[in-house]
């Protein structure tokens, strides 16, 4: 990506050299181009809000920056690109959504997120650090920002308006009025269960910003709540991309021997699933653990791993993460440990575990959800 700063070698992580996609794009690209050409004044505290794989944090490296992300895997996409970059270890602040923000922001830089609901708590968190004088500036594709990202905006922040699209991207500018009276921060948003789910039956889900499905109980998962595995004794389980943790929760309820390991990218998701364990009374063991899938745990060691995998990777669709996340499942899955995966029928997941695992059995499934097993032989 070239840039008034330099031309910067930027690479998603984990790195694959299959992988087609970019680690910036045009609206990257415009942002930086705009802070460039008008010369915004880039002293005291810059924060860069979602931004996916370290390409603002990198090419602003020089004005020390505080990166502020929900993505594990886009922290260490922004670790590496640095390294790359020949920047000096400490430079820029890695903050995830989860830490409090830096008590002054002077220029605030947002990556519009897919999420309205991060959006909406990212700005209210940040909203009391900013100042009269705080130069905010959003960008995204034109796809992403919609009249509800700008209202946004307007009602957190202060008065908002839009430049003309250039590559198919589009800045926000918002100028700060520190007298607005800012609503209360909804998040995070619990609810109780209904009835007929089994072990989780009537309890508690806390849902965080961002993540899936937050306000309701999606389909997907109650079909998954209704066919999950038997469990006894002192199994390990794992809830691989666990979102707001409600399928490793109702593991845990119904077998209280059973170690539970609670693991997602996003931060705001692990924090999610903690809060729903602890209020549903679980009184196992549990571990919660941000990371790029299963990659910290050691090879054969579970007995077994329940996944949802997403198929987009921001909005690009795409089956590498479930393709991974598969594998890492048969390498940390002991002989004989099962993987138990719910997907949408038409995504032909059972052709990745035939092929991986060299078997796939149909649990259960509808006209829109199927619940495949595969087993670790």
């Amino acid at each position: 990506m070239k840039t008034a700063w330099g031309e910067l070698e930027l690479s998603r992580f984990p790195e694959d050299p299959r992988d087609r996609l970019r680690a910036w794009d045009a609206s990257d690209a415009y942002l930086l181009r705009h802070l460039a050409e008008e010369r915004v004044p880039l002293t005291g505290t810059v924060v860069t809000v979602g931004d996916r794989w370290g390409a603002l944090a990198t090419a602003l490296a020089e004005h020390r920056p505080v990166q502020i992300t929900d993505s594990f895997l886009g922290q260490e996409a922004t670790r590496a690109n640095l390294a790359r970059a020949g920047v000096e270890p400490g430079a820029v602040r890695l903050l995830t959504t989860q830490d409090p923000p830096p008590e002054r922001i002077d220029v605030l830089l947002v990556r519009v997120p897919k999420s309205l609901a991060l959006l909406e708590d990212q700005l209210l968190r940040l909203a009391p650090s900013v100042h009269e004088g705080t130069v905010v500036i959003g960008t995204g594709m034109v796809k992403e920002i919609h009249t509800s990202t700008l209202r946004l905006f307007e009602r957190i922040l202060g008065p908002t308006r839009t430049s003309l699209a250039q590559q198919k991207a589009r800045l926000i500018f918002c100028a700060p009025d520190p007298s607005l009276a800012r609503p209360a921060n909804p998040w995070p948003y619990s609810y109780a269960l209904p009835d007929g789910i089994g072990p989780v039956s009537g309890r508690t889900v806390v849902n965080h910003a961002g993540v899936f499905c937050a306000d309701r109980l999606d389909i997907g998962t109650r079909f998954f709540l209704g066919h999950l595995p038997e469990s006894r004794g002192a199994q390990r389980i794992v809830d691989l991309g666990c979102g707001n943790g409600v399928v490793g929760t109702a593991m845990a309820l119904a077998n209280p021997e059973a170690e539970v390991l609670f693991v997602d990218e996003s931060f705001q998701a692990v924090a999610s699933a903690e809060a729903t364990y602890k209020a549903s009374g679980a009184s196992g063991h549990a571990e919660f653990s941000v990371g790029d899938g299963l990659a910290g745990v050691a090879p054969g060691s579970v007995d077994v791993v329940l996944n949802n995998p997403p198929f987009h990777a921001h909005q690009a669709t795409s089956d590498a993460t479930a393709w991974r996340m598969f594998t890492d499942a048969r390498r940390a899955l002991r002989p004989g440990g099962e993987l138990w995966v719910i997907g949408n029928r038409h995504l032909g997941y059972h052709v990745k575990l035939r092929r991986l695992f060299g078997n796939c059995e149909l649990v259960a499934g509808d006209p829109k959800f199927v619940v495949l097993k595969a087993v670790n032989r």
